[in-house]
């Protein structure tokens, strides 16, 4: 009769001991599952944050409208600026140093963002350019132009000084970007800007 009695304990002791494993099993698994949808919405986030549109508004009573879309994936900012209501022809886009487009004429921007304190010149010279020295594009008949440009010089909201792009403006000229004159290339009156922010 001991024994029956001795080999039931064993049984049930055994029976919770393995009820009790299987629930830190559960409980393991459940973690588990909630890091990895953490992990996830923290790189949905993370990758949200990586894309930042810029409205661009008129200054200097001009007609300009349009947008700016920075993006960065891979350690590489791409820009896509889509503007409208220029004269055709030529005109002059740069990142100004101060997110500010307050002022009527587009002045508070401040100048070329250049913290890298080089000449102004065309992005790409060896002979020294302005991390803000976009350069000019192309305006048609109809008031309208396109900017592409990639590079991994700029990033956005790494907190590098010589690339992080927040708290910029992105500010368009009427007039045309000689890439010599100093310190802006003689681009003339700022009729488009906007801040580049979340």
């Amino acid at each position: 009769m001991k024994r029956i009695s001795l080999s039931l304990i064993l049984c049930a002791g055994l029976i919770f001991t393995g009820c009790k494993n299987e629930k830190k099993e559960n409980e393991r698994d459940n973690q588990s599952e909630s890091k990895m949808n953490s992990d996830m919405e923290n790189q949905k986030k993370k990758e949200e944050a990586k894309k930042v549109k810029v409205t661009l508004q008129s200054v200097s009573d001009s007609d300009l409208s349009g947008n700016v879309v920075f993006t960065e994936e891979d350690g590489e900012v791409s820009m896509t600026a889509v503007i409208s209501g220029l004269a055709e022809g030529t005109h002059a886009i740069h990142i100004h140093e101060k997110g500010d487009c307050s002022a009527p004429d587009g002045k508070s921007a401040g100048g070329h963002w250049n913290p890298t304190n080089e000449q102004h010149g065309e992005w790409g010279s060896t002979d020294g350019y302005h991390k803000g020295d976009i350069g000019n594009f192309e305006v048609d008949a109809n008031g309208n132009g396109t900017v592409n440009l990639s590079t991994d010089e700029w990033c956005i909201g790494c907190g590098d000084a010589k690339k992080d792009i927040l708290g910029k403006a992105v500010i368009v000229h009427d007039g045309v970007d000689d890439y010599t004159s100093q310190p802006s290339g003689a681009a003339g009156t700022r009729v488009g800007c906007g801040v580049i922010q979340k």
